[in-house]
């Protein structure tokens, strides 16, 4: 129930319902068959995306992914959970947003760890998301997203405008160009993909 915070001078903050995978032990070049044994157990995440800064941090999305607040896990970590057939939605307001199932993934979450472990040593109380249903889209402060994972329960957090704006005299300043509008606002921006002429 806590505060996502949507800084001063930004707008696009978009919501990513997920499952959070919580490694229990030390896990590298490991199997997918064997990767369940390295998992502590599962929760709920918000993947939220700040996108005004996506023109800037390209490649990294330091800012876009690693603000203060926006990732929420919770309510709890289930450590007997079966992520097979799973319902997940996102709901703001009280109205489904985001409606999939695990079933839908293109990789399982055991494919994932196991991925991952390839090249990085996972240690135990690491997260790793396993990607989000279709429609993430904006939201504003004053709403309330939930996200509901079947088996895992419902996150529940509020969005709210930070205190203070984005400093001007340091670093890049949120922008609304193509690529951040296209991003938040997905296949539903009627100029998706088209660029302004250069002037």
């Amino acid at each position: 129930r806590g505060a996502i915070v949507r800084p001063e001078g930004c707008k696009w903050l978009n919501y990513e319902g997920e499952v959070a995978i919580v490694i229990g032990k030390t896990a590298r070049n490991i199997s997918p068959a064997e990767a369940g044994e390295y998992i502590a157990g599962y929760t709920i995440a918000n993947d939220y995306g700040l996108h005004d800064f996506r023109d800037t941090d390209a490649g990294s999305m330091l800012r876009v992914k690693g603000s203060d607040t926006l990732c929420p896990l919770g309510p709890g970590l289930v450590t007997d959970w079966d992520f097979r057939g799973k319902s997940l939605r996102t709901y703001v307001n009280g109205k489904v947003v985001q409606d999939g199932t695990t079933d839908e993934m293109q990789w399982d979450m055991h494919y994932l760890v196991a991925d991952i472990a390839r090249t990085i040593t996972l240690h135990p109380g690491d997260v790793l998301l396993s990607g989000t249903p279709a429609n993430s889209r904006p939201v504003q402060p004053g709403d309330v997203v939930e996200v509901e994972v079947e088996g895992l329960g419902r996150l529940t957090n509020h969005i709210v405008t930070g205190p203070t704006p984005i400093r001007g005299d340091v670093g890049a300043q949120p922008t609304e160009s193509e690529e951040v509008l296209s991003t938040a606002l997905g296949g539903d921006w009627e100029f998706r993909g088209i660029r302004p002429p250069k002037r």
